[in-house]
């Protein structure tokens, strides 16, 4: 499926979880879409958990929800670093409100949580954050992936496969939708 002409952003903190970071990266753009990394400073070096390091190509408080066709949160300490940027959340909350796609994984769920949208919807997590989602309203399962409506959540990396593939199968249904 080619979603060329698109743009996801993807947020970015330090000490991101790296696979959970490139994986679905690599793959959103070999299916033709426009990954834009955005972290507190743009052309920033951050690093993930084990060192691998990324380019922010944008800072948060200058990218706008409406240029892109969905929103990826990947897992790690990051979220937790995240979820304190009003424009983290503001943009989130922005998505959610016109149902675009987001995506979250491991303990990426945590900015979903600060952002007051988790209310009534199925997700997964690491189970480390299991009772943060129930308490922010959300229906916790154990599952590799969980498509609930437009948001999109996945537990760990041995688990990136099906929740990357679940996650551009979601972008590509929006994309068609918008036509």
């Amino acid at each position: 499926m080619n979603l060329a002409g698109h743009k996801v952003l993807a947020f970015v903190d330090e000490e991101f979880e790296d696979l959970e970071m490139w994986y679905p990266v690599l793959r959103l753009r070999e299916s033709g879409l426009d990954v834009h990394l955005a972290g507190p400073k743009a052309g920033t070096v951050y690093h993930g958990k084990y060192g691998v390091p990324l380019t922010t190509e944008y800072a948060l408080d200058e990218v706008k929800s409406e240029d892109y066709i969905g929103l990826y949160v990947p897992g790690g300490w990051a979220p937790d670093k995240l979820r304190r940027y009003a424009s983290v959340l503001r943009l989130t909350r922005e998505f959610h409100e016109a149902e675009k796609p987001i995506a979250h994984i491991c303990h990426a769920g945590w900015v979903l949580v600060s952002a007051k949208i988790c209310q009534g919807y199925t997700m997964t997590s690491t189970p480390g954050i299991k009772d943060d989602l129930e308490n922010a309203g959300a229906i916790w399962v154990d599952q590799e992936v969980v498509v609930d409506r437009h948001i999109v959540s996945g537990r760990r990396p041995p688990d990136l496969p099906a929740f990357t593939k679940a996650f551009v199968d979601r972008l590509a249904q929006y994309a068609e939708e918008q036509k």
